[in-house]
């Protein structure tokens, strides 16, 4: 197994889903947990409790990847608690889905604002503290094959998740002497709450485009962070791993 012990992991809308599975595969390799999440706060309360059941050290905060102050403010949390930050993932994400014709300017707005401009202003506050401590970091961005190849209905999704990659290159190039690398996931269609409940006819057509066939699941999300968060993933940079059963080979 990967190994993170004397690691801290910052996770932005860890709470539950995708950023919960992340959390727990994390913590299970040794790492202490930091996670923001702007849902329901018992439901963070529990991720938390299940990261302290693991033997590991969490931290929860409640707020929201659109401000930066909150930004900060978590990253300050997180090193006021664990003395360190060394692993960022920007998981933290919505969807607002409409055709262009009729997506509305606040649509739009706010999805980018959490996808995008919250991955920004997070990368932006941990960065420093990172320099400053001169002991590398990974920074995980959790794009989407949305972001890869488009999407019906998800202009403003798939916007902000190909922004994602773009910020993703930059900042791997602007970073990487400092031993900071920072890579890119783009999951397929994953069983999640969102996902469960599209009709039976579209799982149905997503599966026959999907080479292995199937759904891929949370784990599956968060075996890949966990090998990128690790030192296996030293020399890895700038890069977008697919998982996505193959839906999108580029």
């Amino acid at each position: 197994m990967l190994d993170l012990t004397g690691k801290v992991a910052l996770v932005t809308g860890g709470a539950r889903g995708i950023g919960r599975a992340i959390c727990l595969r994390l913590a299970a390799q040794g790492a202490d947990i930091a996670i923001l999440d702007a849902g329901n706060p018992a439901v963070g309360e529990q991720t938390k409790a299940d990261i302290e059941a693991l033997g590991r050290r969490a931290l929860f905060v409640t707020g929201s990847v659109t401000d930066p102050e909150q930004c900060d403010a978590f990253v300050k949390a997180a090193l006021d608690a664990f003395g360190q930050v060394d692993i960022l993932v920007n998981n933290a994400g919505i969807t607002r889905d409409d055709l262009v014709m009729r997506m509305s300017l606040d649509e739009w707005k706010a999805v980018l604002e959490v996808n995008l401009f919250g991955a920004f202003y997070c990368t932006k506050a941990v960065v420093r503290p990172m320099f400053k401590a001169k002991r590398g970091g990974r920074i995980i961005n959790m794009s989407s094959v949305s972001g890869q190849a488009g999407q019906t209905g998800q202009a403003n999704y798939s916007s902000s998740k190909a922004g994602l990659i773009g910020l993703t290159k930059a900042c791997a190039r602007e970073f990487a002497s400092r031993a900071i690398t920072v890579n890119a996931v783009a999951p397929g269609f994953i069983t999640t709450e969102l996902t469960k409940d599209l009709p039976a006819e579209l799982q149905e057509a997503i599966r026959a485009q999907t080479p292995l066939g199937h759904f891929g699941t949370v784990d599956d999300i968060a075996n890949a962070v966990a090998f990128l968060a690790s030192d296996e993933a030293a020399y890895i940079t700038g890069q977008v791993l697919a998982v996505d059963g193959g839906l999108v080979m580029m």
